[in-house]
């Protein structure tokens, strides 16, 4: 990989760990406002919504933005037109389907408030289909520090409105309207800064490769929110809303907080591996450049949870500090995985990420159940250490055999 090739990578990385930065510190005005404002039981029914919301909501990673970044030139105007029609169709279906969920949860509950919460958050998909086009363009295009600057400012205006109604509307409402809210400032963002419209005449792509290629990845990205938010329903059904809500914000302030630098990684580096000329040689690289700059930033963080959870949250959560620390440092493996898998999927191997990602997501829930008896410090240091040993062994068994034979194919 040549030196400016590098430098451009890396750029485009310190852009997107800076754009995580300014959306997790504007994360911490709404941490500090719900824990000194909010009860457990309220943020506990809350995160339900979001978290229900989450798992729906990865099902619009399908991997045609993917194939919009990877398309040859010839094929690129017939890709857009063909990925246009697949993303209206598929966020109004998606929009349905939650109206759905939210509507069962409602029933199971006998409370009508988690379905009217969940409803709320479905509306960001009426706002989606108008930019993702763009958004895959702007990627295309390399513009990838722009697009970082428009997912913080997404992030930081509805983070900031929590805070503000937080403060003047206290209650789990606080927690979701601010997303919905929020929505238009990304689509229109995108459709500015990557105008594209049909060409004239453009007959659309196949389908069948965006099926072939796309449904694996929709399978990652939907059993990867699995993972990501099981456990605190889990912790919800075993333990009460009050545990919930303590392990939501352990988990916000410690996991959630340093793999945002992971998620940084995995957009940065797809459209890397795609057009670099030496696959093996741009891994390597930048896979060394973020563990080095994450990793000393995870430990450090570690660290000092003694020291800002209560000054951040108040002194009545002190006790959740070393549940944050341990957390904190299941990021670390996240990064090595995460090389692996943006590297099978850019060389057309996303079926064998699924795979990782099923056992990973399996072995995780059912250490939450066999850990939950014995409290949430035991289920975070069994996060750690399944979490650990699935992915860099994982990802030494997808690696290995790349880097000893000739560079794979891309997408």
């Amino acid at each position: 990989m040549s030196h400016s090739r590098f430098g451009t990578f890396a750029t485009n990385l310190m852009a997107y760990c800076l754009s995580e930065a300014a959306a997790k510190a504007s994360r911490l005005l709404v941490v500090v406002a719900v824990a000194r404002i909010l009860d457990a039981s309220a943020i506990g029914i809350a995160a339900v919504a979001l978290a229900t919301s989450d798992i729906l909501k990865s099902l619009t990673e399908n991997g045609v933005g993917q194939r919009i970044v990877a398309a040859p030139a010839a094929e690129f105007e017939a890709t857009c037109a063909t990925a246009r029609k697949i993303f209206r169709v598929w966020c109004l279906g998606l929009f349905a389907l939650q109206l759905v969920v939210g509507g069962v949860i409602g029933l199971v509950q006998h409370d009508p408030l988690p379905f009217l919460l969940i409803a709320v958050l479905a509306g960001e998909y009426l706002f989606m289909p108008a930019g993702l086009v763009q958004c895959a363009l702007a990627m295309r295009q390399g513009k990838m520090r722009q697009t970082a600057t428009i997912a913080a400012g997404q992030t930081v205006g509805a983070n900031t409105m929590t805070a503000l109604l937080v403060l003047v509307l206290p209650g789990p409402m606080a927690l979701v309207l601010p997303r919905l809210l929020a929505a238009p400032i990304w689509t229109i963002a995108m459709r500015r800064l990557a105008p594209w419209r049909p060409a004239p005449g453009v007959q659309g792509a196949p389908l069948r490769p965006f099926f072939s290629y796309g449904w694996a990845v929709l399978g990652v990205e939907l059993v990867k929110a699995l993972r990501f938010q099981a456990d605190k329903l889990i912790v919800g059904m075993l333990l009460g809303t009050e545990a919930l809500g303590i392990y939501f914000m352990a988990f916000n302030a410690g996991l959630g907080l340093a793999n945002s630098f992971s998620q940084a990684f995995s957009i940065v580096l797809f459209p890397h591996l795609c057009t670099a000329a030496d696959h093996r040689v741009a891994l390597r690289q930048a896979l060394a450049l973020s563990l080095g700059l994450i990793t000393p930033a995870v430990v450090l963080q570690a660290l000092l949870a003694p020291v800002y959870v209560p000054l951040l949250l108040g002194p009545g959560w002190a006790d959740i500090s070393g549940i944050v620390s341990v957390l904190c440092l299941a990021a670390v493996p996240g990064i090595v995985w995460t090389a692996a898998a943006q590297w099978l999927r850019a060389n057309d191997q996303p079926r064998r990420e699924l795979s990782v990602t099923v056992a990973l997501t399996a072995a995780l829930i059912a250490n939450t159940m066999l850990m939950a008896p014995l409290g949430l410090s035991a289920i975070a240091w069994g996060y750690l250490v399944v979490a650990t040993v699935v992915q860099v062994a994982a990802a030494l068994a997808a690696l290995a055999p790349t880097f000893a034979n000739a560079p794979a194919r891309k997408v």
